[in-house]
């Protein structure tokens, strides 16, 4: 039986995200998003609400899986990579992926929403 390990929710001010790819660039997000995010995001009508609810779920995801931003964990080690069908997903690398199979993590789930102004994800953390 799959149980509920963990949960996250973020909220993200759009304009906070795209002030900060304005002050630093392309080394602000590169560091942040992987390249199948940016690539997604700039093939996007609203790439800023886009982006903020890319950021919003790296930062639900790390609660859900109760680590928080510490120690080796990269922003990139949590990429939103789309399903076939448009859904967004998420694919754990690095650090992070190995300190959710440590807490027995084997999935999550995450929904993500924005308006002009914020974005909104929220993550669960699904084992057995």
């Amino acid at each position: 039986m799959t149980k509920i390990l963990g949960h996250g929710i973020d909220l993200v001010e759009v304009h906070r995200i795209e002030e900060l790819a304005e002050r630093y660039g392309e080394r602000f997000l590169a560091r942040v998003f992987t390249e199948t995010e940016l690539e997604y995001c700039r093939a996007r009508k609203r790439r800023w609400e886009h982006l903020a609810g890319r950021f919003a779920v790296k930062e639900a995801v790390l609660k859900a899986i109760g680590t928080g931003w510490r120690g080796q964990i990269a922003w990139t080690d949590v990429a939103v990579v789309n399903d076939p069908l448009g859904r967004p997903t998420v694919v754990l690398g690095g650090h992070t992926k190995m300190l959710a199979e440590q807490k027995g993590i084997a999935e999550i789930q995450i929904s993500i929403s924005h308006t002009e102004q914020h974005a909104i994800a929220s993550a669960l953390a699904l084992g057995e």
